[in-house]
């Protein structure tokens, strides 16, 4: 069992792809590759199955395969944290007892797109406390442009207060900066917990207001991680202005890998540019790039070298 997850984490979680070979099959080779690359652009920890993971595309076996290979590659240097949201309760407590048997951290879950009233997403959440057990620290994901499910700043701190596993808020609703400081609000004022907030909002499009609001780093994809680790250190060591500088240098290209529909693509291909996977396959029903894309990204991953050269 490796260290669980709690309340104070911070830094850069960074959401990893799921490679696969260009006959969609799980690539294991690659996944070692790519764990080592994320650990050595000073991730904090990863986190596995998310969105941009393909987890939907995986059957529970892989993604026990999946989660197995990443967590005898990390070796407990970083937690990882799993995706463990499910259509029902028995497969989020199959593969949550699954991957923490494994040495997981904790899982993460986000409401389904069945629940609509506030009640039902209150209860929904009750009951991912019961399925998990008071031994299984989690993490909640806000994510309404996946899940079609909006959670209001109410709903959110209601769910806080009635849930003693939940240690960490994914934040990643758009607009979402005055419900992050509402919420920091709520724990300065001592109406609940102080918990961890990590942001999402993809490829951190808004990371340095999110850490000035009182975000404690990110939980998102990007093909260059070092931005959300350097911008994020840069913030923490009170140099606000560096790291609105670094990310203002990548910020072109993270913008074109937030496009709907092909912005895994676009990141499994610079990943695969970068030699970190050998194959820059998703899984079908998935995307392909034309050439006009390719174009794209290599003309703003120039620019964007040009302009971190400038920095220093």
């Amino acid at each position: 069992m490796g260290k669980q997850l709690d309340t104070s984490a911070k830094g850069v979680y960074l959401i990893a792809v799921t490679p696969f070979t260009d006959s969609g099959a799980l690539d294991l080779a690659s996944t070692d590759r790519m764990v080592d690359f994320c650990l050595e652009k000073g991730v904090t920890g990863l986190t596995v199955l998310g969105i941009m993971g393909e987890a939907t595309k995986l059957t529970m076996e892989e993604s026990r395969t999946f989660v197995k290979q990443v967590l005898a590659r990390v070796a407990g240097r970083v937690p990882v944290v799993v995706g463990a949201s499910a259509p029902g309760f028995a497969p989020m407590r199959e593969l949550t007892q699954s991957v923490m048997d494994l040495g997981a951290a904790g899982v993460m879950v986000a409401p389904p797109s069945t629940v609509r009233t506030d009640d039902q997403i209150t209860a929904y959440f009750d009951m991912v406390n019961e399925t998990l057990g008071p031994d299984v620290p989690w993490v909640l994901q806000d994510h309404p442009v996946s899940t079609g499910v909006q959670m209001s700043t109410g709903v959110i701190l209601k769910i806080l207060k009635n849930s003693p596993t939940c240690v960490m808020l994914k934040h990643e609703d758009c607009p979402g900066l005055a419900k992050l400081s509402a919420i920091r609000a709520a724990s300065d004022k001592g109406e609940l917990k102080r918990i961890s907030i990590l942001t999402g909002n993809g490829g951190g499009l808004f990371l340095p207001e999110e850490l000035t609001r009182g975000a404690d780093g990110a939980m998102t994809g990007f093909a260059y991680p070092e931005m959300m680790v350097d911008v994020c250190a840069a913030h923490a060591a009170g140099n606000i202005e560096r790291a609105h500088d670094l990310f203002d240098a990548y910020l072109p290209l993270a913008r074109y890998e937030q496009q709907a529909g092909i912005g895994l693509a676009v990141r499994k291909h610079i990943l695969w540019k970068r030699g970190v996977i050998v194959s820059e396959a998703v899984r079908k029903p998935g995307p392909k790039l034309s050439a006009q894309d390719v174009a794209d990204i290599e003309r703003l991953t120039r620019r964007q070298d040009k302009r971190l050269a400038e920095l220093g």
